[in-house]
């Protein structure tokens, strides 16, 4: 028989830890004297039971949530935040079943929220030296707060089996303000409404994700459209108290959307997301687009975030930043996709977004020139096998595309029109999954048959909105493989088959689930598989 560890006694020795201040603790050792941290990653010994304070005045250890550090085989950071400062924000982490215990001490940053005047203080403890694929317990505690219990699975190196979900355009499923009637209207006790574009489906989807328990999560931006919101600190913190169930168990790993770029809240609007996460800085980056592109590895797949408003035509945030970086965020682009097609241990690349190449919805968003003109050549280019998106509020999927048509929208051309089995090697899949939980879905607006509007433009501001109208052309959309029109709400898994070096071949069988109800209901749409030989094939 193997022993099997029990996540009780890690649990029991965090808790020690917290309620002694130590780094390192076994149990039933002398909580009065906390011991060194093994590690030499300890915090100031604490006071009193989880380091002493009202609990009264103590803000509470809030929306706490995870993400993979760059090395997500060996590092992870465990996040939360308060509306006041803290005292020694800590992580307390575990191997599953062990009885040892390290203490990392938490980075505090913060945002003062143009709007309303708040401070929020975001606390990352960044853990690193962690071992390939294996389950950690951990607390997130400061001084005087109760502790709050998480667990996470770190990432296997080289090729491995594992599943990771995607959605975008979630929003919330609470009551942000008060109902303002028409004018000359008298309501008695006006109610509350959703005022960030969410619905209880906001709150569904999470709880299904849950179910299928995945590695990681990628999340296609517009988490929240907190820059919708009366109040804009309220509806991140709703966010994040719906999204803990799943985020502080595995890492949700997100790329901006335009609704997470908020008026007066950094130079481009983007301050709020950067501190609520903290992502993996890249070179070129400034403290100003700081985090706002990246990339992972997982195993064999590399997954590319990508921050599309710097190149998108469509006016959709609280600031028009159309090429912010000037040219950095593609530079860095050419070289991490030119890089992992180059790597032998990389089978996959994987590009997560928001704004969309393609979608056959009609009276909505729309596809984005920009985006075809500045991405889409290098994806054909270096070969990227999948691209997850949101922006559009409905499922959608492409067949594998390769090349464009040398027309005004530059419309991309499907390399095979088999959906069941794709060779990704022929061209990119590209899945729109914008089914998070918005109240504003646009499954009913299919054009039939498919048919697409691409921004190729935008025109002079209104000169009341302030906002740049968008020039659409439209153009047939031969590049449209499945759409789901029944269901609005879901999520899409990815199972990731390494396959065998004898046989070659490398699967990711995806299936999109429609999420159907309250406590995570769900039920396959569609099930389908992306193949390509392995990068040391024949080696």
């Amino acid at each position: 028989m193997t022993d099997t560890p029990d996540p009780l006694v890690s649990r029991r020795a965090l808790l020690a830890a917290a309620a002694a201040g130590s780094a390192a603790v076994a149990v039933g050792a002398t909580l009065a004297a906390p011991a060194a941290s093994a590690a030499g990653h300890g915090s100031t010994p604490d006071h009193g039971p989880f380091g002493g304070g009202d609990a009264v005045t103590t803000p509470r250890v809030a929306g706490l949530h995870l993400q993979f550090g760059e090395d997500s085989a060996h590092e992870m950071t465990v996040s939360w935040h308060s509306l006041q400062p803290v005292a020694n924000p800590r992580a307390l982490v575990a191997k599953t079943g062990r009885r040892i215990v390290d203490a990392w001490k938490a980075d505090t940053t913060s945002y003062v929220d143009a709007k309303s005047g708040q401070t929020v203080y975001a606390h990352h403890a960044k853990v690193w030296d962690l071992h390939p694929d294996t389950d950690y317990d951990f607390l997130a505690v400061h001084d005087g707060a109760e502790p709050q219990l998480g667990t996470f699975h770190t990432a296997p190196t080289g090729r491995s089996s594992f599943t990771f979900t995607s959605f975008g355009d979630q929003g919330t499923p609470t009551l942000g303000k008060v109902y303002t009637p028409p004018a000359g209207v008298t309501i008695p006790n006006p109610p509350f409404v959703n005022d960030n574009l969410g619905s209880p489906a906001a709150g569904d989807t999470v709880a299904a994700v849950e179910r299928v328990q995945p590695l990681f999560h990628l999340f296609n931006g517009d988490l929240c459209y907190a820059n919708l919101a009366q109040d804009r600190v309220r509806t991140w913190s709703d966010f994040w108290e719906n999204n803990t169930r799943s985020a502080r168990n595995r890492p949700w790993m997100p790329a901006p959307g335009n609704h997470e770029d908020e008026k007066g809240n950094g130079p481009i609007g983007y301050e709020a997301y950067q501190t609520y996460f903290s992502l993996p800085r890249q070179p070129g980056q400034t403290d100003v687009t700081a985090g706002l592109w990246y990339a992972i590895t997982v195993g064999s797949v590399r997954v590319v975030f990508l921050a599309n408003d710097d190149v998108v035509y469509q006016d959709g945030g609280d600031n028009y930043v159309r090429g912010y970086s000037q040219g950095a965020q593609k530079a860095w682009l050419e070289q991490t996709l030119a890089a992992a097609r180059a790597d032998k241990g990389i089978d996959w690349i994987v590009v997560c977004m928001h704004q969309v190449a393609i979608s056959s919805a009609d009276k909505f968003n729309g596809a984005d020139l920009g985006i075809r003109e500045e991405w889409l050549p290098l994806f054909d280019q270096y070969g990227v096998d999948l691209v997850v998106c949101g922006h559009e509020h409905h499922y959608e999927r492409s067949h594998p595309i390769r090349g464009q048509l040398a027309n005004q929208t530059r419309t991309p051309i499907p390399a095979d029109r088999d959906t069941q089995v794709i060779d990704t090697t022929k061209g990119t899949v590209h899945m729109v999954i914008g089914g998070g939980g918005t109240s504003a879905p646009s499954n009913q607006l299919f054009f039939d048959p498919p048919a697409c509007r691409v921004i190729v433009a935008v025109g002079d501001p209104n000169p009341t909105t302030h906002k740049r109208p968008p020039v659409y052309v439209q153009e047939d959309a031969p590049w449209s493989a499945v759409r789901n029109a029944a269901h609005a709400y879901g999520f899409a898994a990815f199972e990731v088959d390494p396959g065998t070096k004898a046989e070659g071949l490398t699967r990711i069988t995806v299936t999109y689930y429609d999420v159907t109800g309250p406590y995570g209901q769900l039920a396959p749409f569609e099930t389908f598989t992306l193949q390509r030989p392995r990068s040391d094939a024949g080696r």
